[in-house]
């Protein structure tokens, strides 16, 4: 078919090739081109640099922490060295820990009572608060019921008792373990029952009409729901517990590091009292962080919202 001196050729008998008249031209475009896009995903040529970048972001914020405990200790000792400050009242860091060192035999004697008494109490709130704050949650009664002397057991000053522990149980190990527990318990029955009970009820519903039984709504909906709020619950009881028992300890003890803390503060013993709390603020954080890594481990999918 012509049209004046053209000749038109139908599209449907074009050669397979005629589109493309230099098809490895148009692979190597394809292949330099940064900007060109995929079917759905993002520009093919900045993937790899995205990633990349992400990866050094990341890299960057895990050592933050680190970096400003460094800066923190930097200022302390600047602080000393700069205004002169005497001993008694602020030790610098390297006497705080040549401290360590030098008393370390006596400390982690005395370390290792405050770690028993806040990892047991610690343990001991998680096995009651947790199954006891979805039994609240799950039931009417039991919130009309256990709700309300719990609530009022909470009120309770706990630093106010805790002389009645001693009274009770005497100097030993139990009234420690007994304030720890009850310092540690509420936080995380009222994070338990608020993580329980966050549940959409139509997602109940859906996997009702799907045929889920009860035990499977619970191990696939409701328990990963509610994990983000008991961790938040337990990262909070984990800070209480080595506040607790060194309470404890300052009532009524005759070991334990807030015991070492209380006769190195009635000798003005600056430097020992400091090197307490540094062990006692390592205590913290590791105790903090393996809360963390449980987390990580069983929320895999709060790590892709990171991501």
């Amino acid at each position: 078919m012509t049209h004046g001196n053209e000749a038109v050729v139908p599209v449907s008998s074009r050669s397979p090739g005629a589109q493309d008249a230099h098809p490895a031209q148009n692979d190597d475009a394809r292949q330099t081109d940064p900007g060109r896009t995929g079917p759905t995903g993002p520009p093919i040529g900045f993937t790899a640099a995205a990633a990349r970048r992400r990866r050094v972001r990341q890299r960057i914020w895990s050592v933050v922490p680190l970096a400003t405990f460094v800066g923190m200790i930097a200022i302390w000792a600047l602080i000393v060295d700069l205004f002169q400050v005497p001993s008694y009242l602020l030790p610098s860091p390297w006497a705080v820990f040549r401290q360590i060192v030098t008393d370390w035999p006596l400390l982690w004697q005395n370390a290792q009572i405050t770690i028993a008494e806040v990892l047991f109490g610690f343990g001991i709130s998680i096995v009651i608060a947790i199954p006891l704050g979805l039994l609240v949650a799950r039931s009417l009664a039991a919130r009309q019921i256990i709700y309300p002397p719990v609530m009022f057991i909470q009120l309770v000053p706990k630093v106010a008792v805790a002389p009645l522990f001693v009274v009770w149980l005497g100097l030993g190990f139990s009234s420690k373990l007994l304030l720890t527990i009850l310092m540690t318990f509420f936080p995380l029955l009222v994070s338990s029952i608020s993580g329980f009970s966050i549940l959409d009820a139509r997602l109940l519903y859906l996997t009702r009409s799907m045929g889920a039984g009860g035990w499977q709504t619970f191990r696939y909906l409701r328990f990963p729901a509610a994990l983000p709020v008991i961790f938040s619950g337990l990262k909070t009881s984990a800070t209480l517990a080595a506040t607790a028992a060194i309470v404890a300890e300052f009532v009524g003890s005759n070991s334990g590091l807030g015991y070492v803390l209380l006769q190195a503060t009635n000798t003005l013993d600056s430097t020992t009292v400091f090197a307490v709390l540094v062990l006692l603020t390592l205590l913290g954080v590791v105790l903090n962080y393996l809360v963390e890594l449980i987390e990580f481990l069983l929320t895999p999918w709060q790590r892709a919202k990171v991501d």
